[in-house]
């Protein structure tokens, strides 16, 4: 069973709140631009590069924004999550900026790194296997016990707005955009941008962008539902996700243009390109976007196109070794 909650869909002005609410604690991540890669897609690319956001990834945006609206008898008694890792993070540093207990239910296979900074931050882990048992309910069990506000990752009108404040940024820093291409999950940070997208740049079509092996998103848009399947494997662990949320999706199929899939091989590409290009450590997860804008290059010809590079949390071996293949 979803995690199912009774929450008025997020609109733009709770986008432009959250980013009230975010000032002077989550980072104005850099729009960076690579020569590059302009030739290389044949178009003007903009990263907004939130792989330097706190704790490295768009996730804090949605956490702080969640934890920071809670009554503070929620806030007193605590919040719990289910994550692979990156919205774990995210919740136990917010948690802890505002003083606030964490729990969070993470896989047993998750990154050695995307553990520790879990630890690091404060959160309490708990662990599960996530081919065989269910997280949502695992979580909801130990809500219950506790009395805990379950903070899920993606589907939750203050998270969605949360990340959508990325998207705000850059169409504020840069203007309007032809394209933007966002990696896919859940759908927490392709419908907040989607929110912004629509109400700073309307002309703007935005493209949600998963891993092959787990293409649910796609699947869903084209049909009309949500659809969902097995775990898949991929190395973008944070979208190993099986199916959209209840929240995600509406915002989704309205407006999102379309859902692309690229391999795990094209990855690793970009993810080699980030590091010798740009300098720039990326996790397989955040290199989705871009994957999916160079893929699609030659529809962009001589436009202007936004990546959101979504996360840099990778563990620095098993990065090592993908980017180091030949």
């Amino acid at each position: 069973m979803r995690l199912i909650r009774l929450m008025r869909p997020p609109v733009f002005a709770d986008v432009q709140a959250a980013a009230e609410r975010l000032r002077g604690h989550a980072h104005h991540t850099p729009v960076l631009r690579s020569a590059t890669a302009d030739a290389r897609a044949g178009a003007a690319l903009f990263f907004k590069c939130e792989n330097f956001q706190r704790m490295g990834a768009f996730k804090f945006r949605g956490a702080f924004n969640a934890i920071a609206k809670l009554s503070p008898a929620q806030q007193r008694a605590g919040v719990i999550a289910f994550s692979s890792g990156n919205h774990a993070q995210a919740i136990a540093l917010a948690a802890r900026e505002l003083g606030v207990a964490a729990t969070i239910v993470m896989p047993t296979d998750a990154p050695a790194a995307k553990l520790a900074a879990t630890r690091d931050y404060g959160g309490e882990i708990v662990a599960y296997d996530r081919f065989s048992e269910d997280r949502e309910a695992l979580t909801r069990r130990i809500a219950e016990e506790r009395g805990l506000t379950i903070i899920p990752p993606y589907d939750h009108a203050d998270v969605i707005a949360g990340q959508g404040t990325a998207a705000l940024e850059l169409f504020e820093e840069v203007g309007a955009l032809d394209a933007l291409f966002v990696c896919l999950g859940g759908g927490g940070l392709l419908a907040g941008c989607a929110l912004a997208a629509g109400a700073l740049a309307p002309d703007c079509a935005v493209f949600g962008v998963e891993p092959e092996a787990g293409d649910d998103g796609r699947q869903s848009l084209r049909a009309g539902r949500i659809v969902t399947i097995a775990v898949p494997k991929t190395i973008a662990d944070g979208a190993m996700t099986t199916h959209l949320g209840e929240l995600t999706f509406p915002i989704i199929r309205e407006r999102v243009r379309d859902v692309l899939t690229v391999t795990d091989e094209q990855l690793v590409a970009v993810m080699r390109f980030f590091a010798e290009r740009m300098k720039m450590v990326v996790e397989p997860t955040g290199c989705l976007a871009a994957a999916g804008a160079f893929a699609s290059a030659p529809q962009w010809r001589g436009r202007r196109v936004g990546v959101i590079v979504s996360g840099g949390n990778v563990d620095l071996a098993a990065c090592a070794g993908w980017i180091g293949a030949r």
